[in-house]
């Protein structure tokens, strides 16, 4: 693999290298597995709608574009109650 340079301000290399060296690696293998753990937008959205199909073929769930904004809201609200204790 190649690598790269990458241009961030220095306070948020020297957090990221501290907490890669909390968890035992390098920066640049801390990097790495954080690439390889992370979704793209569009690979998020792929695994929502496969998830939603094993839902409707299993039993029956299938929400409207609006219940899906409801829902997101609702848990949108739940996690900021959550932050705030």
């Amino acid at each position: 693999m190649a690598d790269a340079n990458v241009r961030i301000p220095t306070e948020a290399r020297d957090r990221l290298a501290e907490i890669a060296a909390s968890e035992g690696l390098s920066l640049r293998a801390y990097l790495a597995r954080l690439a390889d753990t992370l979704l793209t937008p569009a690979e998020r959205a792929e695994r929502a709608e496969r998830a939603r199909a094993v839902l409707r073929e299993w039993n029956g769930y299938n929400p409207s574009e609006a219940e899906i904004a409801d829902l997101d809201a609702d848990l949108d609200r739940r996690l900021a109650e959550a932050d705030t204790r």
